[in-house]
């Protein structure tokens, strides 16, 4: 092998030819070889590629180097060492842009767990939604916490609005709140919720003209469940919500107190057994689901739309599967069954296809493609979480990226363009390892567990363009981690 140091201790120089699939950022023929220094890592090879006598951008592009799937993270001489190469080699770097790192922001403070989290401004789904409605400057976080409160939090950590305990008509001879296990925005001033209390409550939410305080008012309730709701999605231009409960049920529902149905005698004695069908004032009016399906065998753990068409869903579940449902015929028209237990799931657009992203007990996320004709069931293993994966959030930015948040107290952000073979151990097949770990800012200084994994539990994870990415957990605490400026490190 070739000495790694030239004349006067200099780097040895390396050829590398660079490619990339991005058609802004292709680079003449003429231009895409070049010696560069063996030391050289990705910051210095990004400022390369940048440079005037290549791209000659006008602002320089954040970019990162795939070698054979895998993203560059040391020297280029350090990489040829470590996988035995010549010096004499020409590397074959592929550039990407840089998913940049999320630099710690803020956290907000609970008074108990914080089950799940979603954000609303202009570039959110709620956010795009609502449209013209949206007041200017209303960014919002919504945290749905285990003390069975909702909370509106503004950019600068206070809290615009608490909703009143709903405290729980289901378990009346007991002081137990049940916890709102998911909450989302529908647009900007209507809120879902649904958790343990087997309901799900559409909320109307106003805010003062000053923008620091407002008000949460239910105003319907929606009653069928026969167990608790672990998951829920919504998409507003239909007026349609989705939940999954922990007895395996899918639920159907909208968000039109006139199109629903009446609710089930069982349901109302169940939520007012003293009152029997007489309605509730605090909680708005009681109606009832478009269709309880019972796709999963186990618990049903997740549930989402599907991200173009809202006549169709997809459905996880403790039994292993994915369920893909026709919503207009409430039927299951395709299963996919996976190793493990699943807990959390979300769509992906993928480089290539859609695909589905499934967090499981066994640690990682598998992806998917959901669709029928589809020969090969797992696309590819995300790795490295040492708990439970219990959210998922896609990438707002681009195709390829999203944000897992686990049990064993960190968050994930994940790269579908880096890729690699899994060993004989992982089984095989295609695998993919976290760009960057999002530790929680609660437990930093605090000595670990003794016991792999046994971090503080995030439960829920959302990430948006302008909030960036939003975690809430076991430390009662709403924290924010945003990208920064990936050439200024």
């Amino acid at each position: 092998m070739a000495s790694s140091m030239g004349a006067a201790g200099e780097a040895q120089q390396i050829r590398v030819n660079f490619t990339t699939t991005l058609p802004e950022l292709q680079l003449p023929e003429d231009k895409s070889q070049l010696l560069v220094p063996g030391d050289i890592k990705r910051y210095g090879l990004s400022r390369v590629v940048n440079s005037e006598a290549m791209l000659n951008t006008d602002s320089p592009i954040p970019l990162d180097f795939l070698i054979n799937g895998t993203f560059l993270r040391t020297s280029l001489e350090d990489y040829l060492k470590d996988n035995g190469l010549s010096f004499e080699t020409t590397v074959t770097l592929q550039y990407v842009r840089s998913l940049t790192p999320p630099i710690y922001q803020a956290s907000f403070e609970h008074d108990d767990w914080v089950a799940d989290v979603d954000v609303l401004s202009s570039t959110s789904r709620a956010g795009l939604w609502a449209g013209n409605s949206l007041p200017q400057g209303q960014d919002r976080i919504l945290s749905a916490s285990y003390d069975g409160l909702l909370r509106i939090w503004n950019m600068s950590g206070q809290v615009i609005a608490t909703s009143a305990s709903t405290s729980s008509k289901s378990f009346p001879s007991t002081d137990y709140v049940p916890a709102i296990k998911s909450a989302k925005f529908l647009d900007a001033s209507r809120i879902a919720s649904a958790g343990m209390d087997q309901t799900v409550r559409v909320w109307k939410y106003k805010e003062g003209a000053d923008q620091l305080s407002g008000d949460l008012k239910p105003t319907l309730d929606l009653l069928g469940h026969k167990g608790g709701i672990e998951s829920m999605d919504v998409h507003t231009p239909s007026s349609r919500i989705l939940t999954a409960s922990n007895t395996g049920e899918v639920g159907f529902w909208t968000t039109s107190a006139s199109a629903a149905p009446d609710a089930p005698e069982s349901a109302l004695l169940a939520a007012n057994p003293a009152k029997k069908r007489k309605l509730s004032a605090a909680s708005g009016v009681q109606k009832g689901a478009l269709s309880m399906m019972q796709p999963h065998s186990g618990p049903a753990s997740a549930v989402v739309f599907h991200p173009e068409d809202p006549t169709a869903a997809y459905s996880a579940g403790q039994d292993h599967t994915i369920r893909t449902i026709d919503l207009t015929t409430s039927k299951v028209v395709n299963t996919i069954t996976t190793a493990h237990p699943l807990l959390s799931l979300c769509s992906v657009q993928g480089i290539t296809t859609p695909l589905l992203a499934a967090g499981t007990s066994a640690r990682h996320i598998t992806l998917v493609d959901p669709r029928a004709s589809a020969t090969t069931t797992s696309v590819m293993t995300l790795r490295g979480h040492r708990n439970f994966v219990s959210s998922l959030s896609a990438s707002p930015m681009d195709n390829y990226s999203l944000v897992s948040a686990s049990h064993d107290g960190t968050c994930r952000i994940w790269d579908l363009r880096s890729v690699r073979t899994g060993s004989k151990a992982e089984g095989g097949g295609s695998v993919s390892e976290a760009v960057y770990i999002i530790e929680r800012e609660s437990q930093k200084g605090q000595k670990k567990a003794d016991i792999p994994g046994q971090g503080c539990k995030v439960f829920g994870v959302s990430w948006d363009k302008q909030w960036g990415i939003v975690s809430g957990g076991e430390d009662k605490q709403v924290q924010i981690n945003k990208g920064g400026n990936l050439l200024a490190k």
